[in-house]
């Protein structure tokens, strides 16, 4: 397994290209939390940071696509670097809004809030663009995407660790401040990387992005079905690992333990699936995974306490990674050249979005059923979403089939920016 991700790293500009991704990437776990804490401190509201937060994570999900589709449009270097400026600015000017204390104008917040999410630069997917074009053995892709994903795990695990490190000495402003330096780092990074230059802008006559968009949304109907189910299973549970913990008496600190059984399986499941030269295709592998995922949340419902519980969530999240990775790669391989990144911001869009319907419906469900059966509920609903996944295998008109060589695609997963398991 070493040696496969060694040689991923060994292709040419692939470590420079990545870490700097990385570097940039750092900034989505480490300004949603750094944002809302400050919020918070500054107005004195939860409500208010609440709103704000909605909006940031609101236009920073379901612009995703449109922010693709300038970096499909204009290449990455041409539309990057604009939108990370605008993202760093309007960063600095909140950061100066909510430095001290006070009463800040909610609509200004909010406003500036909503600009800063509408800019966020979309690395996550732009760096499975160039996967795509780095590695261009299919093997090789498979395990360049696991690799990605795995790493966007720990990132999203060690921005708040990183954030709470911060406010242990400083406001939590400065959070904000950390993010936007990261971001400007590694996108400039990014972008003066060879493997990035290389990228070519796509066809900007109005015809052909009309018929691009047509062409991306008829192809990838089966990963954004699984991914939404996905992140609407991931939404829940983040929840219901709470309440069952408070049900039994236990602490925050339980609670943790079990959220990280869950991201540890997903790097373990991540990982190995990039390892496998798999004889099953992607499209196969993907409702079969998203159905592992529901049958093991249907296990969790079961769970006697909370050392079952976390085993639960660890086998669990085994699925997690191979299915997003999974959803990425068929989306890839429906894209044609010059639409990959928004094919695969809607799949991110997909699983971001349905984490925040997730989290939404567990409240809802939480008051009036146990936990075991809200965990039920959940499993149960992503077990319809792989089925629906697994029909529309048949309606995805247009949309390439993968050869039977191993089930990866030669090309890149995409994700956005938004403060989720996928950016």
């Amino acid at each position: 397994m070493s040696a496969s991700y060694a040689q991923v790293l060994r292709i040419p500009y692939a470590r420079r290209t990545f870490v700097a991704a990385l570097i940039g990437r750092l900034s989505y776990g480490i300004v949603p939390l750094s944002v809302m804490l400050a919020v918070t401190r500054a107005s004195g509201s939860y409500a208010v940071a609440g709103v704000v937060m909605a909006l940031f994570s609101g236009t920073s999900v379901f612009l995703s696509p449109a922010r693709a589709t300038l970096i499909d449009r204009h290449g990455p270097r041409r539309a990057l670097v604009p939108m990370a400026g605008a993202y760093i600015a309007l960063l600095g000017l909140l950061t100066v809004v909510v430095w001290r204390p006070g009463a800040p104008s909610p609509l200004v917040l909010g406003a500036v809030t909503a600009a800063a999410g509408a800019c966020t630069p979309p690395l996550g997917p732009t760096m499975r663009a160039v996967w795509g074009t780095l590695a261009q053995d299919r093997a090789l892709v498979q395990r360049a995407y696991s690799l990605d994903g795995v790493a966007e795990e720990l990132l999203f695990v060690s921005g708040p660790l990183l954030v709470g490190v911060v406010v242990g000495f400083a406001p939590p402003a400065l959070g904000i401040v950390v993010g936007a330096v990261l971001m400007a780092a590694g996108t400039a990074g990014f972008v003066s990387s060879p493997a990035v230059r290389d990228v070519p802008p796509g066809d900007g006559k109005a015809k052909s992005r009309g018929k691009g968009r047509r062409r991306v949304l008829r192809g990838i109907r089966r990963p954004v079905i699984a991914a939404a189910g996905v992140g609407l299973a991931l939404g829940v549970a983040d929840l219901l690992v709470v309440a069952f913990a408070e049900g039994r008496g236990h602490g925050d600190d339980s609670v943790a333990w079990v959220l990280a059984a869950l991201s540890a399986g997903s790097a373990v499941g991540g990982l190995a699936n990039g390892a496998v030269a798999w004889r099953v295709p992607a499209g196969v592998r993907l409702p079969l995974l998203a159905a592992g995922l529901g049958l093991a949340l249907l296990g969790a419902g079961l769970a006697p306490g909370l050392g079952a519980l976390a085993a639960l969530m660890a086998v669990a999240g085994l699925f997690v990674a191979p299915a997003i990775t999974t959803a990425y790669l068929i989306a890839d391989e429906a894209a044609a050249p010059e639409t990959r990144v928004r094919a695969g911001a809607w799949v991110n869009t997909a699983v971001n979005a349905g984490g925040t319907a997730g989290a939404a419906v567990a409240g809802l469900l939480v008051g009036p059923l146990s936990t075991g059966w809200c965990f039920a509920v959940t499993g149960a609903v992503t077990l319809l979403a792989a089925a629906a996944a697994a029909r529309g295998a048949t309606h995805d008109g247009g949309a390439p089939e993968e050869r039977g060589d191993g089930g990866a695609v030669p090309a890149a997963r995409r994700q956005s920016s938004a403060p989720s398991r996928s950016s």
